[in-house]
């Protein structure tokens, strides 16, 4: 059987995941990101894990399809918590809201192991898991940009320091500045769509009579970052 395709998104989860790890899937789905790992020979073993059984049943179907049984271990679970008995180096925590994400994070102590990496990618509030991170002792260690189907995503890898980091409320929206990447269009187009949004808010809170520092504040911050780092990306908003 041909290796199991990825799309954009889940390949920017891919690049992130250390190589010779041992990957859990927390919320597997059909368990593809897992299943192409194996197959490229990045990770060694595989651990796949959902709350519900449908997912999970099907994710055993794709993994016995591509002769991966022998690599692969399948849990029914909540979260990262019962996972800490499986030597887990990397965990994939993907496809979910950011406060999800960061609530698993936080019922999760294993997650806070010397040599453990997080690589997280937040369907919406992805301020909500910077936030959680840092104030939890963790560092960001790298967060990169895709596109898939008209869609744009972001993902973040991050490891236990023990230290907490003091952030402001533009890092904490667009994340740091080492981060930015100027020959990434698609970061652009992420400040871009949440600027969009920040000027949206302002403009509701003006029409009910609410201060609007707060808006103020993350517009300036988006706007000098596109003029700066992607000044074609911040031709129309």
């Amino acid at each position: 059987m041909n290796k199991s395709p990825l799309g954009p998104r889940l390949k920017a989860v891919a690049e992130l995941v250390s190589s010779g790890a041992i990957l859990a899937d927390v919320g597997t789905d059909h368990g593809y990101l897992p299943i192409y790992l194996l197959e490229c020979g990045k990770i060694e073993r595989a651990v796949l894990s959902d709350i519900n059984s449908g997912p999970l049943e099907k994710a055993k179907v794709n993994v016995k399809l591509h002769n991966l049984e022998g690599r692969v271990e399948f849990r029914l679970t909540n979260g990262a918590k019962e996972l800490a008995d499986l030597g887990v180096t990397d965990y994939a925590i993907c496809g979910m809201g950011g406060e999800l994400i960061a609530e698993i994070i936080s019922a999760a102590p294993c997650l806070k192991a010397p040599g453990v990496s997080l690589i997280l990618q937040p369907m919406s509030r992805p301020e909500a898991v910077r936030r959680y991170l840092w104030e939890s002792g963790f560092i960001v260690t790298d967060e990169v940009y895709s596109a898939e189907d008209g869609k744009l995503y972001l993902c973040i890898r991050a490891e236990f320091a023990d230290e907490k980091k003091s952030f402001t409320t533009a890092e904490e929206f667009f994340g740091e500045a080492r981060f930015i990447d100027p020959d990434n269009p698609h970061q652009g187009e992420y400040i871009k769509g949440k600027l969009r949004a920040l000027m949206r808010a302002k403009d509701g809170k003006k029409l009910g009579g609410m201060d609007t520092a707060f808006e103020d504040g993350l517009i300036e911050y988006a706007k000098s970052v596109l003029d700066l780092y992607f000044p074609t990306s911040g031709e129309k908003i």
